[in-house]
C-alpha cells in the first residue's frame, strides 16, 4: 500500500487517498498513468515524486531505484540556507519500486465528475439525542 497526493492544478487543492501500487512499479517521475487504476475514472494522472518508506525523497535526475548519496545544491532533497552552500544528502531514485510509501501526482487531463464528490471526505452529521 503506498499514499497517493494527488493535487489539482485548477483548485490548488491537494488529495491524500492510500491504494495498492504495484500497478505503477518501473514507471519514472513524469509518466503518465491512468487515473481509474485508483478510483477516478476520465482522468490522467502525473507522477511528480515521492518519498521511500524512510523518508528520502525521489530526484528526477537519479536514474533507477537506488538510494544513493549526493552533493546537492539544491532540491528536491535539500534546501540550502544560504546561495553556494552544498551538502551531501541520501537520496532515492527517479523509478517508483515496492519501497515508495508516498506517490506525488497531479492532475492532467479531468474526468466527467469533480474531485471533490470523488475524493472528498463525507461530513458526518451528529444526531443529538
Amino acid at each position: 500500500m503506498a499514499k497517493f497526493v494527488i493535487s489539482d492544478p485548477k483548485t490548488r487543492r491537494a488529495w491524500q487517498i492510500e491504494r495498492d501500487a504495484e500497478f505503477l512499479y518501473g514507471k519514472k517521475i513524469g509518466d503518465k498513468f491512468d487515473g481509474s487504476l485508483i478510483g477516478l475514472p476520465g482522468y490522467v494522472l502525473e507522477i511528480t515524486g515521492g518519498t521511500d518508506k524512510d523518508g528520502f525523497p525521489m530526484r528526477p535526475d537519479l536514474e533507477g531505484t537506488v538510494r544513493k548519496k549526493l552533493l546537492l545544491a539544491s532540491g528536491p532533497g535539500y534546501r540550502p540556507k544560504r546561495k553556494g552552500v552544498r551538502k551531501r544528502k541520501t537520496v532515492r531514485g527517479n523509478t517508483i519500486a515496492e519501497d515508495i510509501a508516498q506517490i506525488n501526482c497531479k492532475v492532467v487531463a479531468y474526468g466527467d465528475k469533480p474531485l471533490e464528490e470523488l475524493l472528498g471526505k463525507k461530513e458526518e452529521e451528529k444526531k443529538e439525542e
